[in-house]
């Protein structure tokens, strides 16, 4: 019988934020059946961590960079039955009740396969939120609430899942894997994960639970890789069906025209330069009918 919740974090070079998921699950209300690391090698991890002697419900396992390939790692390791899974960004900061908060939306909503929750907020726009800040943020919205579940929560469909924050029911999943096709960052692999995940199932937002995303910058890929997915991952997507062309092609576009528009006056946390050439590189290859988000490994 499956019971209980599996918490999952892939992360790259981030040791300290990784780190403080230690203290964000032993915070839980809820505490979850196991909670595993996907990480590239020891420097992800602080020194700590890296002797084997880690908490009785803590896996860390080492994967080849990628995000999709360490979240698969991460699924391969699992050792209970759980009923969900909760992908996490290593920046998240959750609130006290989140695992709990998960467990109860899906219970209240047994026709919703995947969940994202309610951003606080989100540095990922912007120069990124400090630890101190995503604490207080979240401290404020537990005080506002005082201990009490939103009742009922509400449902925001949506065609994808947000990465930084997603659950899903563990039986949905079944042998559903990340595309490794998508290296890297790998851009919108949470969309297509979660596409394939619901297979024309309820899935979307919701105010059961929440957290905040810090967006924490370093640990990021290049400028110019990135402009390269904001091109081809959505067309190569459109084409296997886990996105459609209206969206694939809006946020493309949408994307391109974002990076030349601030190209001169550019924000200091984004490479703006890079990803407009990333953008263009991924132009040509589409037009030269190279659709292979792998590209991006040779530029």
């Amino acid at each position: 019988m499956n019971e209980g919740i599996v918490v999952i974090i892939a992360s790259v070079h981030r040791p300290e934020e990784l780190g403080r998921w230690v203290g964000h699950i032993e915070r839980q209300t809820l505490k979850p059946l196991e909670m595993i690391w996907a990480i590239t090698g020891d420097d992800d991890i602080m020194p700590a961590f890296r002797s084997g002697d880690l908490p009785s419900d803590l896996t860390i396992v080492r994967c080849p960079m990628g995000l999709t390939k360490q979240r698969n790692g991460a699924l391969a390791a699992i050792k209970t039955n759980p009923e969900f899974i909760a992908f996490f960004d290593d920046d998240y900061v959750p609130t006290t009740t989140c695992l709990a908060d998960i467990v109860r939306s899906f219970d209240l909503m047994p026709n919703v396969v995947g969940l994202t929750g309610t951003m606080l907020a989100d540095g990922i726009n912007s120069s990124g939120i400090s630890y101190e800040d995503a604490v207080a943020i979240v401290s404020q919205y537990e005080q506002q609430r005082n201990g009490k579940p939103t009742t009922p929560p509400t449902l925001q469909l949506w065609d994808g899942l947000y990465g930084c924050n997603m659950a899903l029911r563990a039986d949905a999943i079944g042998d559903e894997r990340f595309d490794e096709n998508l290296p890297l960052y790998a851009w919108q692999e949470d969309v297509d994960f979660a596409v394939r995940v619901a297979r024309g199932r309820k899935m979307g937002r919701t105010d059961g639970f929440a957290g905040v995303h810090q967006g924490v910058k370093n640990g990021r890929g290049s400028g110019k890789r990135l402009g390269y997915s904001q091109i081809v991952n959505p067309i190569y997507l459109m084409r296997k069906g886990s996105m459609n062309r209206r969206k694939a092609l809006l946020m493309s576009s949408k994307n391109m025209l974002k990076n030349h528009l601030r190209f001169v006056n550019s924000e200091p946390w984004v490479d703006r330069r890079g990803r407009a050439l990333g953008n263009w590189l991924g132009i040509w290859d589409v037009l030269k009918g190279r659709i292979d988000p792998t590209a991006i490994l040779d530029l």
